[in-house]
């Protein structure tokens, strides 16, 4: 059992990270978000286990590439490029993700009075719709993603129920 693992980790490994190169490619250049984004992070998750099972196999031969050039340089490059993503993402100002995303928080921060005027009715108006959609906690005070989650219902759900409201 132990050798017929170990004997497909490392093809298991080329396989999944085949689908986790094109799928973050496509998401990188905004292609079939809703088909790959998913894919791309369940199917990474599921590397872990081959990967590991890989490091175990080949562990003797892994540990002595640890100490010679190259792989300190990849390791030291590899973290220092972590490090930049990292430290560029909890800059002030940047609410991360792609802009239309960090455009929707923008806009569920604000209370539903404030969001109102941008579907041409009143703040009462827009909360009675929502909560005859389900929206139980809809209060023209309360900002949208306060009323999507104390509906108990997430900011995609709420965008859904947005684009049916009429004025």
């Amino acid at each position: 059992m132990r050798a017929t693992i170990l004997r497909y980790a490392t093809p298991t490994i080329t396989g999944l990270f085949l689908v986790s190169l094109v799928s973050g490619i496509a998401l990188f250049f905004h292609v079939g978000g809703g088909l790959f984004n998913a894919m791309h992070e369940w199917l990474s998750m599921v590397l872990i286990l081959p990967f590991v099972l890989h490091l175990w196999k080949n562990w003797r031969a892994l540990t002595t590439y640890f100490w010679k050039g190259p792989m300190v340089a990849a390791l030291a490059l590899s973290l220092m490029a972590a490090a930049g993503f990292g430290l560029a993402s909890m800059s002030e100002g940047r609410t991360g993700g792609p802009p239309q995303i960090a455009l929707t928080h923008a806009l569920f921060a604000r209370t539903a009075t404030e969001f109102a005027p941008v579907l041409g009715m009143s703040g009462e108006a827009l909360a009675a719709q929502l909560r005859q959609a389900g929206y139980s906690a809809a209060d023209p005070s309360l900002p949208l993603s306060a009323i999507a989650a104390r509906s108990g219902k997430s900011e995609f759900e709420l965008s859904s129920a947005l684009l049916q409201v009429r004025p």
